[in-house]
């Protein structure tokens, strides 16, 4: 359990450290820096503002879809509940995301890889943070705004809804970090300075 455990939390951390946002945009355009683009960040939001929604939409899926298929080859290979491996394998694709071995450990802001991790664990919770963001989008066309509510909300409906000690463990890991990674959003927020999803960014 032990070799195995380990090897699915490495090959969850190499998985999540693959940019796809990078990927998607020289698919879409192979003379495009994603870093030099919009706000330079890697994630499916400046995607989408730079190359489209078909783009951003595409990266969405596979940055979320980092931690769904490294939680299901992990359960695959684990035996019975093994809520703490799960919980350290969902952890390492997202900080992989985060902090990606292969760029310098300077990567996305992770809200699409923990949205991935938590689907898989706690789809019930999903939900509740799909609702959440929504509404927080909806009504104030803020991105960042709503991925930090629902980074506040994570751990909170995960333990409202009873779920592993460990998942609400690893729900405040990320809420914290994609708060973290969303400090420029915050200041701009603050300042009134921050884009809203459907404007032409400011420069």
């Amino acid at each position: 359990m032990w070799i195995r455990g380990s090897l699915l939390v490495l090959f969850g951390y190499l998985l999540g450290s693959v940019p796809f946002g990078m990927l998607v945009a020289k698919a879409f355009d192979p003379g495009l820096d994603l870093r030099k683009a919009g706000s330079g960040n890697i994630g499916a939001t400046n995607v989408a503002r730079t190359l489209g929604k078909a783009a951003g939409v595409l990266t969405l899926l596979l940055d979320a879809g980092k931690g769904i298929f490294a939680l299901a080859l992990a359960r695959i290979f684990l035996d019975g509940p093994a809520y703490p491996w799960l919980a350290l394998v969902g952890g390492a694709v997202f900080l992989g995301h985060i902090f990606p071995v292969y760029f310098r450990f300077r990567g996305g802001k992770g809200v699409a890889t923990a949205f991935g991790v938590v689907l898989f664990l706690s789809p019930e919770t999903a939900f509740v943070l799909v609702v959440l963001f929504a509404a927080v989008l909806y009504f104030t066309r803020y991105v960042s705004l709503g991925s930090l509510c629902a980074a506040v909300g994570l751990p909170v409906a995960m333990a409202f809804l009873g779920r592993a000690r460990e998942y609400v463990t690893l729900s405040l890991l990320m809420g914290f970090l994609v708060i973290y990674t969303h400090r420029e959003n915050i200041h701009r927020l603050l300042a009134g300075q921050e884009s809203k999803f459907g404007a032409p960014r400011k420069e």
